[in-house]
C-alpha cells in the first residue's frame, strides 16, 4: 500500500492572504471525502506558492474498504400487516437501503421486534474515487471574494489554468469543468521553462527546483528571513522582521532573493512610524535599524534571482522615495499648526448617521472618562484625561492620517509632543486606541486606560441603543473586539470597577436618542457576559466554574477572574462530590424559601440548632476572608459546614407540616445559600 497521489492546482497569482487558508481548506476537504469513501491513507503534505497549490497524499489504499452495515427499519407491528405481508413503510425502508425482501429479518430490541437488514458494499478502486472527489474538494473551497472565468460554473479566488494529477506515476483522469489533469506543469514565470513534464513525485520536486520554484513555503520563509538578516548585517544594522509581513511575502514569491535599497537620511529624522508604515504596509519592505534607531535602508524581496538586481533596487528606491516625499510634505504641513486647531474640523466627520459626528463622540468620551476615573480612584489624572479626550481624535483630519490611516493615534501622539503637550496627554492620545488587535499592547497611563475604556464603551452603548448589534459572524463595527479590549485592560491591570455602572453612564450620554435604557443596558450586560465566558474559557477556566462565579454579575471583572482561578484550583480537593451534593440540596430547598429570617425559638431539633450556631460562626469567618479576597480559604471555611448540613438532612424533615417551622428551616437554608453566593454558586458545578 505504497500508493501516492500528487495533485497540483495551477492558478493565476493568488493573493497572499489566501495562500495558507486555501491549502488548509483543500486538505480538509480531501481528508474528509477520502474518509467518507472509506479510503485509508497516512497523511497529506501540502505546499503553496503564488501560482500553485500542491498536495501529496501518502500510502493510499488500493481500494476502499468493504462496507457491511446493519440498518434498523420500522417496528414489526408497522412493518407487516395482519396477513403477514410487508407494508408500505417496510417496502419504503427496503427500497431506500437497496435491500430485497429475502434479505431482511426481525430482531428483538427492548420490548418490541424491529425490521433489520444488512447492507453489503464492495469497496471501489481508489483511482475511481479520486476522480470524483478531487473536483469536489476544489469546488468546495470558500473565499471572501471569488471569481468566475471562461463560462465556468465554479468559483475560485483566481482562475485555475492547469492541473497535475499523478497516481503512482500515472496521470489520473480528472476533469474539473474542462480543466483536464495531466503531467505538465510550469516553471518560474520568468526564469523557468514555460512547460515541462513530470513523471513521478520525486521528478516533480526535482524539476521544480531546477526551474526556480521553492515549493515548500516553510523553506521559502526561512530563506527570506536568513537573507534579510544577512543583508541587514552587511549594512551594519538589524532587520525589523514582522511576522505578518514575513508570512505575506512568503506567499508572494516562488524564488526569493532579498536585497537592500537606500533613501535620503533626511527622512530618518521623521517619526519612525511615518517612515516604516509606507515601507511595510504599502511596499512590503522590511525596515533596518540600529539600537532602535532607523537607518536609511530598507530590505525588499524579489521574486527571482540576483540578475540585474541593481535595476530592481533603483526601481524600488524610486517608488519609496515618492511615498516618503508625500509623508514629509504631510508632516511639515500638519505641524505648521497645533493639534488643537484640527479639533473643530471633526464636526464635519460623521461617526455614524444616528450617533453624530466624531466631535460629538469626543465630547462623550470626555464625560465618560471622568466617570471611569472616579470609579477607579484615579481622579488625580482628571485634568490630563480631559485634555487628551479633547485631542484624541484630532489627528483623523490631518493630512498624514488621511493618507496613511494606519497612523491614527501614532501621529496624534507625535503632533501633541510637537505642540508642547505633557507626556501623559501625548501617550493617552495613542493609548486610547489600544488594544487594536488580539495580543496587542495595553494602555499604561491612567488617562490612556480611562480614554480607551470610554471610547470603546461609548461605541458599544451607541450602536446597541440604535439597534445595531453583532449577530452570528456579522460584526461590522468590531464591537466584540472592543468589548474584549475593555475586559483585557480590566484583567491585566487588576482594576476594580463596576461595569454595570459604566454601561449606564455610557447610555446616559445618548439622551438625545429614543430607546429603552433598561432593556438596552440588559442587552449590553448579556453581551459582555458572553465575552467574559469566552475569554475565561481561553484562559483555561472550566465552563461550570465560569457560571458559578459569573452569574450575570459584572460588578468587578478582575475580582470575578480571581474567584474563578481560586475555584478552579479548589475543585481539585478530595471529598468534592460529597461536598457539592450537600450544597446542591441546600440550593434546591433555598429556592423555595419566601423569607431568609430565622427565629431561634422555632429551632426545635438538635441538628438544626447545631447547624444554625455553626453557620453564624462560619459566616463571620467567611465575611472576614472575603474582605481580604482570600477566596480559597473562604471556600475551605464554608465547606466545614458540610457535616452539619448532612446531619440536618439525615435527621430533620425540612418540609415540616407546621408552616412556621418549615419556613424557619427554609430561611436558615436560604441564609446559608446567600452566604455561598458571596463566594460563588457551587450549585453550578458539574460533578459525577
Amino acid at each position: 500500500m505504497n500508493n501516492y497521489l500528487l495533485l497540483e492546482i495551477g492558478v493565476e497569482e493568488l493573493p497572499s492572504r489566501f495562500g495558507q487558508t486555501t491549502l488548509d481548506q483543500i486538505e480538509n476537504n480531501l481528508s474528509k471525502l477520502l474518509k467518507e469513501e472509506r479510503v485509508n491513507f497516512d497523511n497529506i503534505d501540502k505546499y503553496a506558492t503564488p501560482r500553485r497549490l500542491t498536495f501529496v497524499i501518502k500510502n493510499l489504499a488500493d481500494k476502499a474498504s468493504d462496507l457491511e452495515e446493519e440498518v434498523k427499519g420500522p417496528a414489526k407491528k408497522i412493518a407487516v400487516d395482519e396477513e403477514g405481508n410487508f407494508t408500505k413503510p417496510a417496502l419504503g425502508f427496503m427500497k431506500s437501503k437497496g435491500l430485497d425482501p429475502e434479505n431482511v429479518y426481525f430482531k428483538q430490541v427492548g420490548n418490541a421486534e424491529y425490521l433489520f437488514g444488512t447492507i453489503k458494499q464492495s469497496g471501489k478502486e481508489t483511482a475511481e474515487i479520486l476522480k470524483n472527489i478531487i473536483p469536489t474538494a476544489i469546488k468546495n473551497v470558500t473565499f471572501p471574494k471569488a471569481m468566475r472565468w471562461g463560462g465556468k460554473n465554479m468559483r475560485f479566488a483566481r482562475p485555475i489554468r492547469w492541473m497535475v494529477a499523478l497516481l503512482n506515476d500515472n496521470v489520473l483522469d480528472v476533469n474539473l469543468e474542462g480543466i483536464k489533469a495531466s503531467n505538465v506543469t510550469k516553471g518560474h514565470r520568468f526564469l523557468g521553462e514555460r512547460e515541462f513534464e513530470v513523471n513521478s513525485v520525486e521528478d516533480y520536486f526535482e524539476k521544480l527546483e531546477k526551474n526556480y520554484i521553492i515549493l515548500d513555503q516553510h523553506k521559502r520563509k526561512a530563506m527570506i528571513k536568513e537573507q534579510a538578516i544577512e543583508v541587514a548585517n552587511s549594512l551594519g544594522g538589524e532587520v525589523e522582521l514582522d511576522d505578518d509581513l514575513l508570512e505575506e511575502i512568503t506567499f508572494l514569491v516562488e524564488y526569493p532573493t532579498a536585497f537592500y535599497g537606500e533613501f535620503e537620511e533626511d527622512y530618518v529624522k521623521l517619526p519612525k512610524e511615518v517612515v516604516t508604515t509606507p515601507m511595510k504596509e504599502h511596499q512590503r519592505y522590511f525596515p533596518v535599524s540600529k539600537d532602535g534607531k532607523l537607518l536609511p535602508y530598507f530590505i525588499a524581496v524579489r521574486n527571482g534571482d540576483s540578475h540585474r538586481i541593481d535595476i530592481v533596487k533603483a526601481g524600488n528606491e524610486k517608488v519609496l522615495k515618492a511615498r516618503l516625499a508625500d509623508a514629509l510634505f504631510f508632516y511639515k504641513e500638519d505641524t505648521k499648526k497645533p493639534l488643537e486647531s484640527f479639533v473643530d474640523k471633526l464636526q464635519t466627520v460623521v461617526f455614524q448617521a444616528k450617533l453624530g459626528t466624531v466631535y460629538d463622540k469626543s465630547l462623550r468620551i470626555d464625560k465618560l472618562s471622568q466617570t471611569i476615573l472616579n470609579e477607579l480612584n484615579m481622579s488625580e489624572s482628571a485634568k490630563n484625561t480631559q485634555r487628551a479626550a479633547k485631542l484624541c481624535k484630532a489627528d483623523l483630519v490631518t493630512n498624514m492620517v488621511f493618507e496613511f490611516t494606519e497612523l491614527q493615534g501614532i501621529m496624534g501622539r507625535d503632533y501633541a509632543k510637537v505642540g508642547g503637550e505633557n507626556e501623559e496627554v501625548c501617550q493617552a492620545i495613542f493609548e486610547h486606541y489600544l488594544p487594536r488587535y488580539a495580543g496587542d499592547i495595553l494602555p499604561e497611563t491612567n488617562a490612556g486606560i480611562a480614554l480607551s475604556i470610554a471610547d470603546k464603551l461609548d461605541s458599544i452603548a451607541g450602536f446597541f441603543a440604535i439597534g445595531i448589534k453583532p449577530s452570528g459572524s456579522q460584526d461590522p463595527y468590531a464591537l466584540r473586539r472592543q468589548a474584549l479590549g475593555i475586559l483585557s485592560i480590566l484583567l491585566d491591570k487588576k482594576l476594580s470597577v463596576n461595569l454595570n455602572n459604566l454601561i449606564n453612564a455610557a447610555l446616559d450620554n445618548y439622551s438625545n436618542l429614543e430607546f429603552n435604557k433598561e432593556e438596552v443596558a440588559s442587552q449590553i450586560v448579556e453581551f459582555f457576559v458572553e465575552r467574559v465566558k469566552n475569554l475565561f474559557k481561553d484562559l483555561g477556566i472550566r465552563y461550570d466554574v465560569i457560571d458559578a462565579v459569573l452569574n450575570n454579575n459584572l460588578n468587578d471583572i478582575s475580582d470575578i477572574h480571581t474567584r474563578a482561578l481560586e475555584l478552579n484550583r479548589w475543585l481539585q480537593k478530595d471529598e468534592l462530590v460529597e461536598m457539592l451534593t450537600a450544597f446542591n440540596r441546600v440550593s434546591t430547598l433555598a429556592q423555595k424559601a419566601t423569607i431568609d429570617i430565622v427565629k431561634e425559638e422555632l429551632l426545635k431539633e438538635d441538628a438544626e440548632i447545631k447547624l444554625y450556631n455553626g453557620f453564624k460562626e462560619i459566616k463571620l469567618n467567611v465575611e472576614s476572608l472575603l474582605v481580604d479576597k482570600k477566596y480559597n480559604e473562604a471556600l475551605d471555611a464554608f465547606a466545614t459546614l458540610r457535616p452539619l448540613v448532612d446531619n440536618l438532612f439525615d435527621n430533620v424533615m425540612v418540609m415540616d407540616k407546621d408552616e412556621s417551622v418549615k419556613e424557619n428551616r427554609l430561611g436558615l437554608l436560604k441564609q446559608i445559600y446567600s452566604t455561598m453566593l458571596t463566594i460563588c454558586d457551587l450549585s453550578k458545578i458539574v460533578y459525577k
